[in-house]
């Protein structure tokens, strides 16, 4: 069994069971991401730094400011690219024109009035799909993390206790 991290998420079971750290009933479990471990905890018990350390938020990404800001400047390098490129073609088309009236053949090229691709447009967030439920993070006080460390090793030694003696054989049995 791969060593216990201790990170657990706070869920809601269907069935109450007692509290892992005063035996009143509870639907609040703190599992770790694959559940090999958890623990049955009070809502009261969560806020309580003795039992439990809240884990430290941390951004989920950029904000809507930084994203607008980027999309802003990336429209802006792209404007300057279009007429920048607007600007060498028509000096182009202008050197063709006049090299065409010189042989007297006129110019037939339609003007195109896009330079580029389309604008990025910014993302609408109340577009979005369903909202992924988040679930809150904590660590377990040291003293209750090893307390489960050691019930998860004691079951494991059982169950390989279990399958080592499956091939032993009996004692005998004799009346009396």
């Amino acid at each position: 069994m791969a060593p216990l991290q201790n990170v657990y998420y706070e869920r809601k079971a269907a069935t109450a069971k007692q509290c892992y750290v005063c035996r009143t009933p509870t639907t609040t479990v703190l599992s770790t991401v694959n559940t090999v471990s958890w623990i049955y905890v009070c809502p009261k018990h969560l806020d309580d730094a003795a039992t439990l350390i809240p884990q430290p938020k941390t951004p989920a990404g950029p904000s809507k400011e930084d994203i607008a800001k980027v999309i802003e400047e990336h429209r802006q390098r792209e404007a300057r690219r279009t007429e920048d490129l607007k600007g060498k073609t028509d000096e182009a088309e202008k050197d063709d024109d006049a090299k065409a009236k010189e042989k007297g053949i006129p110019s037939d090229k339609p003007k195109s009035s896009s330079g580029g691709p389309p604008p990025i447009g910014i993302p609408d967030s109340s577009s979005s799909g369903p909202v992924a439920v988040k679930h809150r993070q904590f660590a377990l006080h040291r003293g209750i993390f090893s307390m489960l460390e050691r019930e998860a090793k004691a079951r494991e030694q059982g169950a390989k206790a279990k399958e080592v003696g499956k091939g032993l054989p009996h004692v005998p049995r004799t009346q009396f």
